[in-house]
């Protein structure tokens, strides 16, 4: 929450946009992996009612809590691959390529009206203006972050789908140990100056965010 201190104190208008954009950047994330599902033909994601674009149905309270308290939430969909339709491993892959490329998509859609509103109506008030940057920014985060090959991510199970399957099949034990491997990434290599999250962020600022919003 540290992106929210300012030399004039704590920016809660800012704050309060970031929670408003996660709500529905980790809902309709979840929702993307449920309806990819069904249609891959598992039933699973429909017996716990997520076939809904209602966003409350898809946040995890204790992960949006977190989220709320120090930056780092998550939300889960319950999915079966063994009841998809085709080869479980590619099936996986794609259901949870549907999060990823879902919030690519609301990163853009935010980044289009930023870009074609005019000046008047953009920057009338400065929370507006911040809300649509931090629309891009937020969802692009997500776009990248659940890429990374990484237990639990999502891009951890989109490798286990293109790698060969003898490799796969070795390297799917280590879900079992998806939490540990977690932390050892993104919060113990960086005390060691491994930042491999900072270099994702980085990316994001220069590359990515000026891409769509012709910069800034």
């Amino acid at each position: 929450m540290q992106l929210f201190f300012t030399q004039n104190g704590f920016d809660f208008q800012g704050y309060l946009s970031f929670l408003f954009v996660a709500f529905f950047a980790f809902a309709y994330h979840e929702f993307a992996h449920a309806i990819v599902a069904d249609y891959l033909g598992d039933p699973t994601p429909r017996s716990y009612g997520r076939i809904t674009l209602n966003p409350l149905v898809h946040i995890d309270r204790v992960g949006f809590i977190l989220l709320a308290l120090i930056g780092f939430g998550f939300a889960t969909t319950p999915v079966n691959p063994a009841l998809m339709r085709g080869n479980p491993r590619y099936s996986h892959a794609i259901v949870a390529i549907a999060g990823p490329v879902t919030n690519l998509l609301m990163a853009i859609l935010f980044a289009l009206v930023y870009r074609l509103l005019p000046a008047e109506i953009l920057f009338s008030t400065l929370w507006f203006e911040q809300f649509l940057r931090i629309g891009v920014w937020l969802n692009l985060l997500l776009f990248a972050f659940n890429l990374m090959p990484v237990p639990p991510l999502d891009g951890f199970t989109i490798l286990l789908g293109i790698l060969p399957a003898n490799l796969a099949y070795q390297l799917m034990p280590l879900r079992q140990y998806g939490f540990m491997i977690f932390l050892g990434v993104f919060f113990l290599l960086p005390m060691l100056g491994i930042d491999v999250f900072g270099a994702v962020l980085r990316q994001i600022f220069t590359v990515m965010m000026p891409l769509l919003m012709g910069g800034f």
